[in-house]
């Protein structure tokens, strides 16, 4: 297959189109690189350019000319689209539409998005399957819930194949320590907790003790990027110009605040310091997967199952690159 990834050199982009290639499949990522790192991708597989651009993606698609798309480009901060929700409509819900125009204008009929599970929003179901109420919190789930309807509605009126792919929460980093997560500023749980025993920060917060989970903290359900890569790969492959489809992507098994830092622990050999914060607007005690219809419909299984296997990764990632791509 030929795939044409726009968002390809950020973090779940870049290890999805890292993925294609080691399994033989051409690819090409599209991105500005305002979040995404050149050093994330081999080098002769980047077109720089914006979504928003019409005629620049449009040139670059048809240069290209994919089989499908893989579509990560997105502005994906939470409390940034809160206090600027004009950039993220913008740019998430316009780019959008400026690339299925692209892939209308040069032909191209399959498409896999990469949506979230914060679509669901403060749904009470847990474990959450596909048919879970999609009740968004945040602006920035707002938008990505209406790029789900856009490209809905897109494939009905111009014929357009597409699955949808809400994924939980993507972790760890590459096997050989060669790629991962480097956000700046960072907001992730896992790269915030191993910046204390890399010696960047001296304690993590802990934001509420309270929650009517086991030990008061937020569970979350952990996926290994290289499962979500995996999964991206297996979807696209069964998508075609008639697909209509949407998988949820996680474990099935939630961890606590507290089981990330003691995994954490156990991975670094180090005692990390704990400080008490106030519960965050907006979070949700407990937010797990259902994978049984990705599992029954594609046959995946998830190579890192548990959350000691993914801070595994991810601390030799941390441990080697503590500036992330910019060293």
């Amino acid at each position: 297959m030929r795939v044409f990834v726009t968002g390809g050199a950020g973090y779940v982009g870049s290890a999805c189109l890292r993925h294609l290639l080691a399994e033989g499949h051409e690819a090409m990522a599209y991105d500005n690189l305002i979040q995404g790192h050149a050093a994330a991708i081999p080098g002769d597989r980047l077109i720089q350019g914006d979504i928003l651009n019409r005629e620049a993606l449009a040139e670059a698609i048809n240069g290209f000319a994919p089989d499908a798309v893989m579509h990560f480009a997105a502005a994906t901060c939470v409390g940034e689209s809160v206090e600027d929700p004009d950039f993220h409509y913008h740019n998430n819900i316009e780019g959008t539409r400026t690339l299925l125009n692209a892939m209308r204008e040069t032909g191209v009929k399959r498409l896999l998005f990469s949506s979230t599970c914060a679509t669901y929003g403060m749904s009470l179901k847990c474990p959450m399957n596909e048919d879970s109420p999609q009740e968004p919190f945040s602006p920035y789930a707002r938008t990505k819930l209406t790029v789900e309807w856009m490209i809905r509605d897109f494939a009905e009126a111009y014929g357009l194949g597409f699955t949808l792919l809400r994924y939980f929460n993507a972790a760890g980093a590459s096997p050989d320590g060669a790629h991962g997560e480097a956000h700046d500023p960072e907001s992730h749980l896992i790269p915030i907790v191993l910046q204390v025993p890399n010696g960047q920060r001296e304690s993590v917060t802990v934001f509420g003790r309270d929650y009517p989970t086991p030990d008061g903290t937020c569970i979350r359900d952990y996926i290994h990027v290289d499962d979500l890569a995996s999964a991206h790969l297996l979807a696209i492959q069964a998508t075609t110009a008639d697909t209509r489809e949407v998988f949820n992507i996680g474990t099935g098994t939630g961890a606590s605040v507290m089981d990330v830092i003691s995994a954490c622990e156990k991975a670094t050999g180090k005692t990390i310091p704990q400080v008490l914060g106030v519960r965050r607007p907006g979070d949700p005690p407990a937010l797990v997967a259902d994978p049984a219809k990705l599992k029954g419909v594609l046959g995946w299984e998830p190579q890192y199952p548990t959350i000691e296997s993914v801070v595994e990764t991810a601390w030799e990632w941390h441990r080697k690159h503590p500036r992330g791509y910019r060293e």
